[in-house]
């Protein structure tokens, strides 16, 4: 619909100019072609120039002046879907989505198929996750752009997201058929969607045809075989996923979901089948190190003594360092821990003596000296898991008196310390690790955490300082990369300390970086749909929406929620009463002085 204040031609050229300045961001050239217009005392009120004039102001920067051009405009238009659209921008640059979903409606009223407002609209309502009214939206824009692949996509993704898994597939369906598709790399991602659709629906069947028909034309092969072994799972036809799991496993022997896949397809009642099969893939793939350790779930007793003796070796004689967290889960059964204490123990003390694991062992190449060292390291960890500080500080003191120079120890030795609940001995420790290796960021990061852990914030954010932006506060720029780990522990120091003005600081810090987050994904809902990355784009949606729930969150939320129940309970002094009681007090000190 025109405007019910349409301008002449020359005016109407030059409206058209502050529109391509617009887009082309040349945002001063399109301020001068607005004055030009406004100028003329015929059309200074004129109601789309003035709201076009706030949009540009707003990009300047120009905040204020920007709303009261618009507002300007659209009461002096309120009938052009040009001003209501503008204002809806500008609600939507302030981040107000529900306001600018009613300026979109309203602007609609004006010019119903207005292809560019409808798109921004659909935004607008995915970002907010109003379902049925994005359908109707989408719907809305595949009537007036039925060529477009955005619109079938579009069409098709919001039948999904309400659950109607059958009629999103026959709008793929029927966009598969179209001359608009290309066999390409987006056509592959295309059918990998529709098969998530019809796996979702709870279609197995349907789901193991579809990629039956169509796998030439799928690109990713990896992504192909896992789906293949998991829909013949589901349809139990256990030989054909036993095939395809091992066809995985030759492409991948280090994948450990894969075994546990196989063992479910091979249909394993005991433990000891899938240690079987396990140890036949070890034989399979002798340098493949997941079958080694998969079988220290499932072997007990003297086999397990046997395999775990074995793997222990390796790993002590090679010096790898994560050995005893790879081993760590193994610490639920009691049996298991105590065979390994016996045998790291038998370790040390062959060690000790004649550079061997074992008296057998003397016939053999000695071991590295090293080996003694990380046997040390393997006993310190294992008895600060158990608890054992003493004897867990002891090992560390013997290795560290091995090899004064291997910064593991000195961190592992803070370790113990904060488990045992001494947060100051365990910082030394770090900032003794940190400074064998000023430019290792890992131990940076760990330094500065347990400064925080010992209360000591102007430190920690010293210690972050060497590896954050020059010429901005270290906090600051930790902030601008949202990294969180730092402000929920400076937050918890400050509640400590009782400043609990600048823990909510921290906590609301954190806070709007989940926001910021959720805000990011607006660019999202266009980019996937035109790169046809529709399985991530989904995953995103649903990440999205459970967001909060990340620990991050939930740590920030709880130290706020604890502080603003204790200033509840405990209100802070106001500054104004407290002076009052100090002269009150004063003044009595003054007359006992004039009393003596």
């Amino acid at each position: 619909m025109p405007s019910s204040n349409p301008l002449p031609p020359k005016e109407n050229a030059l409206f058209k100019r502050i529109l391509k300045c617009y887009e082309h961001k040349q945002y001063k050239n399109g301020l001068k072609f607005a004055k030009q217009i406004l100028s003329n005392p015929k059309y200074c009120e004129h109601g789309e120039t003035l709201a076009m004039k706030g949009l540009t102001l707003n990009c300047l920067g120009r905040k204020e002046e920007a709303y009261e051009h618009v507002r300007r405009g659209l009461r002096n238009d309120l009938q052009s879907h040009v001003c209501w659209h503008v204002y809806g921008l500008l609600q939507r640059s302030d981040k107000k989505y529900d306001e600018a979903i009613k300026c979109y409606r309203n602007a609609l009223k004006w010019d119903k198929d207005n292809i560019q407002i409808l798109r921004d609209l659909s935004l607008l309502q995915i970002q907010m996750r109003d379902l049925e009214g994005y359908k109707d939206t989408r719907y809305h824009l595949f009537m007036l752009r039925p060529t477009q692949r955005a619109s079938w996509i579009g069409f098709a993704i919001s039948y999904h997201l309400l659950k109607d898994h059958e009629m999103a597939l026959k709008i793929l369906d029927t966009f598969r058929n179209s001359p608009m598709v290309f066999y390409d790399y987006d056509h592959s991602e295309l059918l990998l969607y529709q098969n998530m659709l019809i796996q979702e629906s709870g279609d197995s069947e349907q789901a193991l045809k579809h990629l039956d028909k169509n796998i030439d034309k799928i690109c990713d092969k990896i992504t192909v075989k896992e789906t293949y072994g998991k829909l013949r799972l589901e349809l139990a036809q256990y030989a054909e996923a036993s095939k395809v799991y091992e066809q995985l496993l030759h492409i991948n022997p280090e994948n450990k979901m894969y075994y546990m896949k196989l063992a479910e397809a091979e249909r394993h009642t005991t433990p000891e089948d899938t240690l079987a099969m396990l140890e036949h893939y070890e034989h399979e793939y002798p340098r493949a190190l997941a079958p080694k350790r998969l079988q220290l779930n499932y072997a007990t007793g003297d086999k397990f003594k046997q395999l775990v003796d074995r793997y222990l070796r390796k790993g002590l004689h090679k010096g790898v360092p994560p050995l005893f967290v790879d081993l760590r889960s193994l610490y639920k059964d009691q049996e298991k821990v105590n065979i390994i204490e016996s045998l790291v123990l038998g370790y040390k003390d062959a060690l000790k003596a004649h550079d061997h694991f074992s008296d057998e062992d003397k016939d053999k190449p000695r071991e590295p000296a090293s080996a003694l060292l990380w046997t040390y390291y393997f006993l310190a960890q294992h008895y600060d898991y158990l608890g054992l500080t003493q004897k867990a500080l002891d090992e560390i003191d013997v290795a560290i008196y091995h090899t004064p120079t291997l910064i593991e120890l000195f961190v592992t030795k803070g370790r113990i310390y904060k488990h045992g609940g001494d947060v100051q001995e365990a910082y030394k420790w770090l900032d003794e690790a940190q400074g064998l290796d000023t430019a290792d960021r890992y131990i940076n990061s760990k330094c500065a955490k347990y400064m925080l852990r010992a209360n000591l914030i102007k430190e920690a954010e010293e210690t972050c300082s060497k590896f954050t932006r020059e010429g901005v506060q270290a906090m600051e720029n930790l902030n601008e990369m949202q990294c969180m780990w730092i402000q929920t522990e400076a937050a918890y120091a400050y509640k400590r300390l009782g400043k609990y003005g600048e823990a909510l600081k921290k906590c609301h810090e954190v806070d709007r970086h989940f926001s910021e987050i959720i805000e990011d994904q607006f660019d999202f809902h266009t980019y996937c749909m035109r790169k046809m990355t529709l399985r991530s784009y989904v995953g995103l949606l649903r990440l999205e929406d459970v967001l909060r729930s990340h620990p991050f969150y939930f740590k920030a939320a709880k130290c706020a929620i604890e502080v603003y129940i204790r200033l509840h309970d405990h209100p802070l002094p106001d500054p104004t009463q407290t002076q009052e009681i100090d002269t009150g007090e004063l003044l009595t000190l003054c007359l006992l002085l004039n009393l003596y």
